[in-house]
């Protein structure tokens, strides 16, 4: 492509080509297999809609290699972004990552299971190989070595545990890891499974380099801070509040310009809703639309009363 937008938002596959990176986000990776061009499900990311600022946002993180915060109130789109991105750019299925209070970055990078293969030698009478207990996590895998990058979603990462962003700063900057099970092995190349797929890659002396840094995508609620350490290494975005126009474009695109129409004053009594309490999430209007506009709806009083159970306000209602 001649313009700088890699990614333009129109959900219009096209072939990709890593630009040029910064020679201080350049990665030297020898790349051994490439990763099967898998196709995403082809319905992923169809249905997004970006605005102008969320474009620009993603094509600063594709040129600087840099992961993307997205900040944002609950069904703002932080989550389906990806997908779009990953559609357009031919990056195939994305790794996701969903972070809880007790997520650590060596479960993202990859899983030993040492109990297990210790009640096997104990069975066995041998010590089995490392192989059959190692798996790679969406991190790990997302690092691998490739001529293309892969897309990563760290979904929720303000529900982490408080050391969680500042243990992946060097992992960000460096773009490598380490496993100390292989690297302690007598072997060196093992080939290690990706978890949840029969994809197996060859790591030698229990290092892995990335060569093209992936599209990593973080979403947050707004919880909680980063340190500036952590926040200077992405680029950061704020998805969005939802307009009547948007929210049109979103509707049409879900369930067709007929029920966009037909639900126009409940789109922009949403809108305002949305606006005023900042605690409605765009689905729960896709689920209100979906079901007054069915052959089999509510009517009259019952309708109205459906579509207030559906936009009941997120969390505590204001004392």
């Amino acid at each position: 492509m001649d313009s700088w937008r890699l990614y333009t938002g129109d959900s219009d596959p096209h072939d990709y080509k890593p630009p040029e990176a910064p020679n201080w986000r350049r990665f030297n990776g020898e790349v051994v297999t490439e990763p099967l061009q898998v196709q995403q499900d082809p319905q992923e990311g169809t249905t997004f809609r970006a605005t102008p600022d969320t474009v620009e946002a993603v094509n600063a993180a594709l040129h600087l290699r840099r992961p993307l915060l997205l900040t944002g109130r609950p069904g703002s789109g932080k989550s389906s972004l990806i997908d779009s991105v990953a559609r357009e750019l031919r990056l195939g299925p994305v790794l996701r990552w969903h972070v809880t209070s007790r997520s650590s970055l060596k479960d993202a990078l990859y899983r030993y299971d040492a109990i297990g293969r210790l009640h096997e030698h104990n069975l066995e009478q041998r010590i089995p190989s490392i192989t059959k207990y190692l798996r790679l996590g969406p991190l790990g895998t997302a690092l691998l070595p490739a001529t293309r990058p892969r897309a990563l979603l760290i979904d929720e990462i303000d529900k982490s545990d408080i050391d969680l962003p500042n243990d992946l700063l060097n992992v960000f900057e460096r773009g490598e890891y380490e496993i100390p099970e292989l690297a302690r092995l007598k072997d060196t190349t093992v080939h290690i499974r990706e978890d949840g797929s029969d994809r197996t890659h060859p790591i030698t002396l229990g290092h892995v380099r990335c060569r093209e840094f992936p599209f990593v995508v973080l979403t947050s609620n707004g919880e909680r801070d980063f340190p500036p350490a952590f926040l200077r290494r992405c680029i950061r975005h704020q998805m969005p509040d939802p307009t009547p126009e948007l929210l049109r474009d979103i509707v049409t695109a879900h369930l067709g310009p007929e029920a966009a129409t037909a639900s126009a004053e409940l789109i922009a009594d949403f809108a305002d809703r949305a606006t005023a309490t900042r605690a409605q999430a765009t689905d729960q209007l896709m689920n209100a639309i979906y079901l007054v506009t069915r052959e089999l709806a509510p009517q009259d009083e019952e309708r109205d009363r459906v579509v207030e159970l559906l936009l009941k306000r997120l969390g505590s209602d204001p004392t």
